[in-house]
């Protein structure tokens, strides 16, 4: 059957999708990166809330497509963080001081995230000039968040690591999963993949 029940249907289970995806990403952002998953996770939520902020303010309605466009920018701020976190480990394992680590992580991820976001943004434009009523609620809530999550990952995420940092509160420390689990399997022997 056919009716305005399904449409709601649909958008609830799409909500809780989208909650779930909140959750799940921040728990593995905790885990995995500690104290710099808690930053991650504050830029996550602080992308989120502007990108409802941008879209009430803007008076765009809220559908199925722009649901995955929301959860879509999640991954795409996550990924932005997760290119800053490992850059900052390769500081780190230099021997660079925290500072520094913090300074060269965010300088040297920061083109990759612009030129990862731009594209993006390119394709989402396209989306929105040629697309239907669906796909452009899709397109309009992916451009919103791409630059909400350039703002929350290189700018607001960079403040909250040098404030932490000047009251000595910054811990770098990561869990390096992958590498404890190929120790485990391999040993410390390296793999030639190629």
């Amino acid at each position: 059957r056919v009716g305005a029940g399904l449409g709601e249907v649909t958008i609830a289970k799409g909500k809780t999708a989208a909650v779930i995806a909140i959750v799940a990403t921040a728990v593995s952002m905790l885990a995995y990166y500690l104290f710099s998953g808690v930053v991650a996770s504050i830029a996550l939520f602080l992308n989120v809330m502007m990108i409802f902020g941008v879209m009430i303010f803007i008076r765009q309605p809220l559908s199925l497509p722009g649901l995955a466009g929301i959860v879509l920018t999640i991954g795409m701020a996550v990924d932005a963080n997760v290119l800053i976190f490992e850059r900052i480990r390769e500081e780190r394992a230099k021997g660079a001081a925290d500072r520094l680590s913090v300074r060269n992580g965010f300088d040297r991820a920061s083109a990759t995230i612009f030129d990862a976001n731009i594209t993006t943004l390119i394709a989402s434009i396209v989306l929105y000039w040629i697309g239907t009523e669906q796909v452009r609620g899709f397109a309009i809530t992916l451009t919103i968040g791409i630059l909400c999550s350039m703002f929350t990952a290189v700018f607001v995420s960079r403040i909250i690591f040098e404030v932490c940092e000047r009251l000595k509160w910054v811990n770098l420390a990561m869990v390096d999963g992958i590498a404890l689990t190929k120790g485990k399997i391999f040993g410390s022997r390296d793999i030639d993949y190629m």
